[in-house]
């Protein structure tokens, strides 16, 4: 579950004042709105990434307004990814594993399994540059969900992709939340992803959060 109780944070002079919602646990949130609306405002205090002003951020039922982004427990996808230029596709999948001192049978396993739902086998060895854009996303996404997060953040994952990856990884992304069941907010301007994915869908418009209804419940 993702709770945001009057939730209010800025930057700079600007502000979105006392926003509230909820995601329902494995619930798929997918957050709208234009440019400089503050979606990804929103995303990163979620994350811990930057402090609120006031309000409360529940994860799982559990307050984290005041917790660091590393005991918050999220799993979280950059816009384009931003990958290490250093490491390989491998070496990605590992990194929030060596970090969080998992054994190394468990992080071969784990590495092996991520690999096998995203598709990856064939690019372990590989560095970000050469990547595909779809490619780029699929790693970013199995860094994001390999220490299994029950939250995941996910920055407009999509913007930078021509229409067929765009239906690909919508495709694993829809994969991904019916095998692992992880609750979800996903930021993104386009329409018909939104429509595609979200279970909650949101708007902010004016500085305001707006509740729609789906076309269709997932």
């Amino acid at each position: 579950m993702i709770a945001l109780e009057q939730v209010t944070v800025g930057i700079g002079g600007f502000e979105l004042r006392d926003v509230s919602f909820t995601i329902p646990d494995g619930g798929y949130g997918v957050l709208m709105g234009r440019t400089g609306s503050g979606k990804t405002t929103l995303l990163e205090a979620i994350c811990g990434l930057r402090p609120i002003r006031s309000g409360i951020v529940r994860l799982q039922g559990r307050d984290v307004t005041r917790e660091s982004p590393a005991k918050r427990g999220v799993g979280f996808v950059p816009q384009e990814g931003a990958l290490f230029g250093h490491l390989t596709v491998r070496e990605h999948l590992e990194f929030a594993l060596v970090v969080r001192h998992w054994s190394p049978a468990a992080i071969r396993t784990r590495v092996e399994e991520l690999s096998a739902w995203l598709g990856l086998n064939p690019l372990l060895h590989r560095k970000p540059a050469g990547l595909s854009g779809g490619e780029t996303q699929r790693v970013a996404l199995g860094r994001a969900l390999s220490f299994q997060p029950q939250v995941l953040c996910l920055d407009e994952p999509l913007s930078a992709l021509d229409d067929e990856s765009r239906a690909e990884i919508c495709s694993v992304l829809e994969t991904i939340h019916q095998r692992t069941r992880v609750t979800v907010l996903h930021i993104t301007h386009n329409r018909t992803e939104a429509e595609r994915l979200a279970g909650t869908l949101l708007r902010i418009h004016d500085g305001t959060l707006q509740l729609q209804v789906p076309p269709a419940s997932r």
